[in-house]
């Protein structure tokens, strides 16, 4: 362990240096004479790298910096990932700022966070704002940021899209499509005259997945929940239980509970299509909410560690249950390879199917998850105004009752375990 007089005595070098301080904690100490305390610390299986403060003469002190690691490790065992924590912090001082100030220059980064200011936060949903400024500031400003947004052409957007697609094809198209609306809202603005996307396509081609979970899958993730815990654990199971999507369970409150009736009302600016959806709840859907601890906060939040704000790292949950269920099957059968990969929106898809197996009309597991278009369009879907919420309930009910067999072994298996490559 350092001591305050040993960080005195560091001197600057030709290259930038570090000195360990313990559990995780760095001293850096660059070639002007700079100093910080940085967290090293792996979240979601990536490394991180977490600025603290200054060190040194009118810096943190080493017992602040201990402090402040002691709070990054804490948000760490909550679910939380201090570094992007802190990003959030900072865009949401400058996009204050800019909202107060409106300094609407011509490059990339200042467009940018006036476009998250006045567009992105008040138009989209939580979870779709927040990825949407994550993209821009990690794909877009880096490599735009400095330059005015008029002189970039649509051989620079083509080439920054082309890199993204060589290590992450999807992200590319993503990335496509967010700078595409940013442009079109900057020529809204009369701050460009021409966006430098038109014209440029998706780099790479989409499909649509088509994964479920087997029955013995099924398995193994409830029990892989029930190893994990709180909150994870339970989120995961009702996204299952329910087949609403991830981002909606994720940030549930209480006030959307009617635990007389047994049914979640979501409001219209909580889904995708804008339209209030009701969701019943099954009698395992029911006993796991009234399980689940009542952490008290203004949110309001079911899944919630702070009571501040809800889980959001799923990324982290999704890691959690794949390490459980690829445990939990090595148990059961020491030569399995693993678990095929699956994503947790694909727990909405395996509910979808699921229902269908037991016979659920196609237009009731449309109501249950809350399509807008599908098996009733045209002017059928403009009158048909009927929620279908008996129908949904026994549906949901079936589903729940089925997912129960599974989990406790009563339902027939579908699932052939990978071997080793010897057999």
């Amino acid at each position: 362990m350092l001591t305050a007089e040993e960080i005195e005595k560091l001197k600057p070098k030709a290259k930038p240096y570090e000195v360990l301080d313990g559990a995780g904690i760095y001293v850096t100490t660059r070639p002007s004479g700079a100093m910080s305390f940085n967290l090293r610390y792996r979240f979601a299986g990536q490394p991180r790298n977490l600025t603290l403060g200054p060190a040194g003469p009118g810096g943190l002190t080493l017992a602040e910096a201990r402090r402040l690691t002691t709070e990054a490790r804490g948000e760490i065992a909550r679910g939380n990932d201090p570094c992007a924590l802190k990003n959030a912090r900072k865009a949401a001082a400058m996009a204050a700022a800019l909202a107060s100030k409106a300094p609407v220059t011509d490059d990339v980064a200042a467009i940018a966070e006036c476009f998250i200011a006045k567009h992105v936060r008040p138009r989209a949903r939580p979870a779709s704002a927040y990825e949407m400024e994550r993209l821009l500031r990690v794909e877009i400003v880096p490599k735009l940021g400095r330059r005015r947004l008029a002189e970039v052409s649509r051989a620079d957007v083509r080439q920054l899209v082309e890199n993204i697609a060589e290590r992450a094809p999807i992200v590319a198209n993503r990335t496509l499509s967010l700078l595409r609306l940013l442009c079109n809202w900057a020529k809204g603005q009369d701050i460009i005259a021409v966006s430098p996307c038109d014209g440029l396509k998706a780099p790479a081609p989409e499909r649509s997945r088509n994964r479920v979970l087997t029955d013995d899958e099924i398995r193994l993730f409830w029990r892989a929940c029930e190893a994990i815990g709180w909150p994870a654990g339970p989120l995961a199971r009702l996204l299952l239980l329910t087949g609403q999507r991830r981002d909606e369970v994720g940030a549930m409150t209480w006030s959307e509970v009617d635990l007389t009736t047994a049914t979640w009302t979501l409001a219209g600016e909580r889904v995708k299509n804008k339209r209030e959806h009701a969701i019943p709840l099954s009698a395992p859907a029911m006993s796991l909410l009234g399980s689940a601890p009542r952490i008290s906060g203004a949110g309001g939040y079911v899944f919630t560690t702070s009571g501040v704000e809800p889980v959001k790292c799923f990324s982290h949950v999704k890691d959690k249950i794949d390490a459980a269920m690829l445990e939990i099957a090595r148990r059961d059968d020491p030569e399995a390879l693993g678990i095929p990969h699956w994503t947790l929106h694909d727990l909405r898809r395996t509910a979808a199917s699921g229902m269908a197996g037991l016979g659920t009309a196609p237009h009731v597991i449309e109501a249950v998850l809350n399509h807008a278009s599908g098996t009733i369009k045209g002017v059928a879907a403009v009158y048909n105004r009927y929620r279908y919420d008996d129908e949904k309930r026994a549906a949901l009910e079936a589903w729940g009752r089925r997912v129960e067999r599974l989990a406790t072994g009563e339902a027939p298996s579908n699932v052939v375990p990978l071997r080793t490559a010897a057999e």
